[in-house]
């Protein structure tokens, strides 16, 4: 299976707090430019997609949805905010494939957490830097629990 781990578009440097900060146009123009290529390497629709409640992501997640619609479970989740426990987000996710079974997985987050949550997929591999839009790949056997990194792609 294959677990996308993207951290939101570009946002505004300021707003009433940190989870209110939007999108600038530039993070909406690269966010579109990102789904577009994703939705070229799917070879069927994602079966899950979790996005953080903070506004960037969620309007991340908004300007991707229209190249991805056919996305079958988008979900909120309070535990990938910017300073989410990676190790908490990663059994809860090895636990929710267990169950569900899906192919494909779409997480819409922040840094440090999405450097964190690769590292913590992959034995041996440092956090990645993710610029904004940016998106890593990573395969993962849940019957083996070994993971590792496919690709990482940054919009143009």
């Amino acid at each position: 299976m294959r677990i996308y781990i993207m951290r939101h578009g570009e946002a505004e440097n300021f707003a009433a707090s940190d989870a209110e900060r939007p999108l600038t146009e530039r993070g909406s123009r690269q966010s579109k430019q990102m789904a577009e290529m994703l939705s070229q390497q799917l070879v069927q629709p994602l079966d899950m997609v979790l996005v953080s409640p903070y506004l960037r992501a969620q309007q991340t997640w908004q300007c991707m949805e229209p190249s991805l619609a056919d996305a079958i479970d988008v979900q909120v989740s309070d535990e990938i905010t910017p300073y989410g426990d990676a190790e908490t987000v990663v059994d809860y996710l090895k636990a929710m494939i267990c169950v569900k079974k899906p192919q494909s997985v779409l997480i819409v987050s922040h840094l440090p957490l999405v450097g964190y949550l690769t590292a913590e997929l992959v034995t041996g591999l440092q956090p990645l830097m993710f610029t904004t839009s940016a998106i890593a790949a990573i395969d993962y056997d849940p019957a083996s629990d070994v993971a590792e990194l496919a690709w990482q792609q940054v919009p143009q």
